[in-house]
């Protein structure tokens, strides 16, 4: 791939390793003899100017590098802005601010709120082994339906990939209306007519960030893979179709991803009215006037009143930084052709039971119902949704419908491609999490592919706890797995089976008690969810959620 060149190339980008000890004990120099140094504080040149972080244990940890200016006042809804320089030494051994967001409820296994938040929050965060040099790099984008999250999470600590040799980044990027918001005014002001994706911009700016600082770090700029979850795993989705992104990753890390309809700017598609007359209307329920009235509201407020009112923020098909919808760009192959490890939870729906119609009050309601909506692919549905037990196929086929299929299209088109492509389904399940019903849960992957999986403070406060010992042997297996595919593009374990590529077969991971390869996991899924897509698309209809009881009849 052709890498984007920079200004900055020419600059010196030196790691400056320092080293010291303690003043001997003029009253016990034999004492002194024996003592280990003092790890001195790691110093690194960026781009912007000096930073200084802190060693952990033989790691190099430097937080709250700013990456772009604070997207405030008139930089609020514009793209990222060049990050000012600095004199002297910057001090990296805090967190920056997490990105103004809701609150979320606290009963909720999602309940992590940030310790601090702020308009100024385009930071990112490095682990890197303190001998680094030329080290694959992994930067993770976090999750959070693009409304919450932080890269200050402490399940997203990058000590284990750091020990295995990988220089690990986070990073932060705007959410909620702040991140995504389309209206005509910003298009008005933009030279090429353009809204929305503020949030893809900055995740963007950061991957070039990395591209002309990283290897300060100890990081190779040519081998860095793009890693992300749900909200995250999306984001990734976007930049392996998104132009300005071309030649910023090598590889990337999928993991309950959706490639559901988006709203475009210009014109109603798919049941979803432009996504600038979204962004006026919602500007309308609020009051606002004008752009100025709306950037010089608290952004707090902002973001509180918008998810009251129903926004609920999504990249919008632009042109450019999403030329057009993913599946689109996926079947006729715009794409990265990077190597691709993607999967999902088999209990992704549990977390969400609230957006499950209501139950049927027997299987014969049930079957009818469905009939009723799928005429001649009925028999096909209840074949993979069975009516013997209702509630887990309504769970089982909105699992599908957004990540299972989503996730598995993916994989399929990068392996038709030539791509080295390996798949999973994480289908895990401990018992504080079979007592509640959430046995592989949305997300629960998270601190097993983060080695956190045994630091049981670092949970969110409702988050089922599992058994240490037992969780953290698992989680070795996924960290070697996924920190050895950023470093080659081949997942590979001492203690886990060969993973083979998802062309041999249909092959894929299942991750149950252990990691067992297996072969085409649902069968019959992908190809009924392709089909009813097909259907859908064709009739210019949305296909997100529009399955199951909740569907309308077919034509």
């Amino acid at each position: 791939m052709t890498r984007r060149t920079s200004a900055l190339i020419a600059m010196s980008l030196a790691a400056l390793a320092l080293s010291g000890c303690s003043n001997p004990d003029t009253q016990s120099s034999q004492a002194a003899l024996t003592e280990e140094p003092a790890s001195a504080a790691p110093l690194v040149s960026v781009a912007q100017g000096d930073v200084e972080g802190v060693s952990e244990d033989g790691i190099n940890v430097f937080r709250g590098i700013p990456y772009a200016a604070p997207p405030v006042g008139d930089l609020r809804w514009a793209p990222p802005a060049a990050p000012a320089a600095w004199d002297g030494v910057r001090d990296a051994t805090a967190f920056g601010p997490s990105c103004i967001q809701p609150p979320v409820p606290p009963t909720s296994v999602y309940n992590d709120p940030p310790e601090t938040s702020s308009e100024d929050c385009l930071s990112l965060n490095v682990w890197a082994p303190a001998d680094a040099e030329d080290a694959p790099v992994i930067v993770w984008i976090h999750g959070g339906s693009l409304r919450i999250g932080g890269a200050a999470q402490p399940v997203y600590d990058g000590t284990a990939y750091a020990d295995r040799g990988v220089v690990f980044v986070s990073i932060n990027y705007r959410l909620g209306v702040l991140g995504w918001l389309a209206h005509p005014g910003l298009m008005a002001e933009s030279e090429e007519g353009l809204s929305g994706n503020y949030g893809l911009m900055d995740q963007i700016a950061a991957l070039e960030w990395v591209e002309d600082n990283i290897e300060a770090f100890g990081g190779d700029p040519s081998n860095v893979t793009v890693m992300g979850e749900s909200a995250g795993a999306l984001s990734v989705s976007y930049l392996l179709t998104s132009p300005p992104a071309e030649g910023l990753f090598d590889k990337a890390i999928i993991e309950s991803t959706n490639t559901r309809n988006f709203a475009e700017l210009g014109h109603a598609a798919y049941d979803l009215p432009a996504a600038e007359a979204e962004g006026a209307d919602l500007f309308d329920k609020l009051g606002f006037d004008t752009l100025e009235a709306a950037r010089e509201a608290d952004a707090q407020y902002l973001i509180n009143r918008t998810t009251l009112a129903g926004y609920a923020p999504a990249g919008t098909v632009d042109g450019k930084y999403v030329p057009r919808q993913l599946n689109e760009s996926f079947d006729d192959g715009a794409f990265a052709k990077v190597p691709v490890l993607a999967g999902f939870n088999s209990g992704e729906a549990r977390t969400y039971r609230m957006l499950l119609p209501k139950k049927p009050d027997s299987a014969e309601a049930y079957e009818a119902a469905i009939r009723a909506r799928y005429g001649d692919k009925a028999d096909a549905f209840l074949a993979l949704y069975p009516s013997d037990d209702m509630e887990e196929s309504m769970l089982a086929v909105n699992r599908d419908n957004v990540f299972g299929w989503s996730t598995e299209r993916i994989v399929r088109r990068a392996s038709e491609a030539g791509q080295p492509a390996y798949f999973y389904v994480f289908d895990h399940c401990y018992p504080t999490m079979a007592e509640r019903g959430l046995c592989a849960f949305h997300a629960s992957e998270v601190p097993f592919v983060f080695g956190t999986v045994g630091d049981l403070e670092s949970y969110p406060a409702e988050w089922p706890k599992p058994p240490v010992e037992e969780a953290e042997a698992l989680s070795s297996v996924l960290v070697d797995y996924w920190a050895s595919f950023a470093a080659t593009g081949e997942p590979e374990s001492a203690n886990g089976p060969d993973w083979a590529p998802y062309n041999e077969d249909e092959a894929y991971l299942h991750i149950g008690d252990a990691p067992e390869l297996r072969n085409d996991a649902y069968p019959g899924m992908f190809e009924f969810h392709e089909a009813l897509y097909q259907q859908r698309r064709e009739a210019g209809e949305g296909w997100f959620m529009r399955v199951g009881l909740g569907a309308e009849p077919l034509e």
